[in-house]
């Protein structure tokens, strides 16, 4: 059989080589082989054949005839030695492969996991006894919940989700994650990224489930996508699933189309609120301030006239009983003195006219453009601002009546004189 085939292979080469007969003409021409011809086939043929049949134990018959042969069973054993050397050489080197940098292979032994290579040139036992499937542990791998590719190719059974307040939000995410154990995520679950997409799903209806719709919407997205990757991981790690969870990635939080306009009116109405509240609060910072400055400037004054009315008070009582202490002593110097010191301020602010009533004169002349002037004055002062704000006239010092005093050639009135024999008696 070894022999049939390898003359079909040389039958072959011999039909595809360009010089194949020119050795017989050479010889029929010249009668005598060129050096630089090429060997004749036939005879190389024959020569092959010759060596294969001594490898594999059998000799050529008489004629050259194949059919009858003598078997020897050293070069047969010896043959067949060296076909299962090369053999076992070819399978052994069928176990050799390269891992990518980035990249891990599992290598497992009769369908069992046996170990983990690194990077480089590796070598297991080839088939059937050991085999290794290769996984890229540096890839980021994404998945998408909610969406498909694109945000607007919407996955309305996985976006829709239930808040705590009994709304309904639309939320489409995105999760990446790393490898951190090839094993695991080769043979710890069946189909892993669809259980990625699964335990994604999960964790974020469970954090929206606890959560108000404002807050998911607005102030607390990125605290739902971090509370959304912790709680993955955690599950991630109790399935053992050989993930890493690097990154959630909000693309989209919304109320349902079905209610987006009437939604978007509550959130214009919760503006313009926030907006007056701020435009009163503004208000209210501009007057209080200047009402508490001006309540501050009242009582200060109050606190000033009270302690000037005080302290007026408390002087006149200190005065009061300096005088009283020197009347003691000497009551009708005191007296006298109190006396003039009073007349004096009387007389120093009202207009005077001394009369001599002993006197024989008829004529009394009297200073009528002294007396007439301050009420021609206030006359004019009140005509020009009647029509300002009506006022309330004061008279002046002058306006007021005069008093007459009579003396006595001695200097003294009369009624002084009346009040000391008063009080000498």
């Amino acid at each position: 059989m070894h022999v049939s085939f390898l003359k079909r292979i040389g039958l072959l080469m011999s039909l595809n080589d360009p010089q194949w007969g020119r050795g017989s003409q050479d010889n029929d021409q010249g009668g005598k082989k060129s050096p630089d011809s090429p060997p004749d086939l036939e005879q190389v043929w024959k020569d092959l054949n010759q060596k294969i049949n001594r490898l594999l134990g059998k000799t050529g018959g008489s004629g050259g005839d194949n059919n009858g042969y003598r078997p020897d069973s050293a070069g047969a054993k010896t043959g067949l030695g060296v076909l299962f050397a090369i053999f076992i050489f070819v399978w052994l080197v069928s176990g050799v492969f390269i891992v990518q940098e980035g990249q891990t292979a599992v290598v497992t032994t009769f369908g069992k996991y046996s170990h983990s290579t690194v990077a480089g040139i590796n070598w297991r036992w080839p088939y059937p006894l050991q085999a290794h499937e290769i996984v890229n542990v540096s890839q980021v791998r994404t998945v998408e919940v909610g969406y498909r590719s694109n945000v607007k190719n919407k996955q309305a059974n996985e976006s829709l989700m239930l808040t705590d307040d009994e709304n309904i939000v639309d939320i489409q995410f995105a999760v990446q994650y790393k490898l951190k154990s090839a094993a695991e995520w080769l043979y710890s679950n069946r189909e892993p990224e669809e259980m990625v997409r699964q335990v994604a799903e999960t964790s974020v209806r469970e954090i929206v489930g606890k959560s108000k719709m404002d807050f998911v919407l607005y102030e607390g997205r990125e605290k739902v996508a971090l509370d959304v990757a912790a709680a993955m991981q955690q599950i991630l790690d109790r399935y053992k699933a050989g993930v890493q969870i690097t990154n959630v990635t909000m693309q989209g939080v919304q109320p349902p189309e079905q209610v987006q306009a009437s939604f978007d009116d509550a959130v214009k109405a919760g503006q313009d609120k926030e907006r007056q509240k701020n435009e009163g609060q503004a208000y209210a910072n501009d007057v209080i301030p200047r009402a508490r400055g001006e309540a501050s400037r009242i009582l200060q004054e109050a606190d000033a006239y009270k302690s000037r009315i005080v302290a007026n008070a408390e002087g006149n009582v200190a005065r009061f009983k300096q005088v009283l202490n020197e009347y003691q002593k000497a009551p009708a110097v005191t007296r006298d003195r109190m006396y003039l010191e009073t007349m004096q301020q009387i007389f120093s602010n009202t207009s005077k006219l001394m009369l001599d009533s002993k006197g024989n004169g008829n004529m009394i002349y009297l200073p009528l453009d002294k007396l007439i002037s301050p009420v021609d004055s206030t006359i004019l002062k009140s005509s020009s601002s009647a029509t300002v704000s009506p006022q309330v006239n004061v008279p002046q010092t002058e306006s007021i009546p005069t008093v007459e005093m009579r003396y006595s050639k001695d200097g003294r009135s009369r009624e002084g004189r009346d009040s000391r024999e008063r009080e000498s008696r």
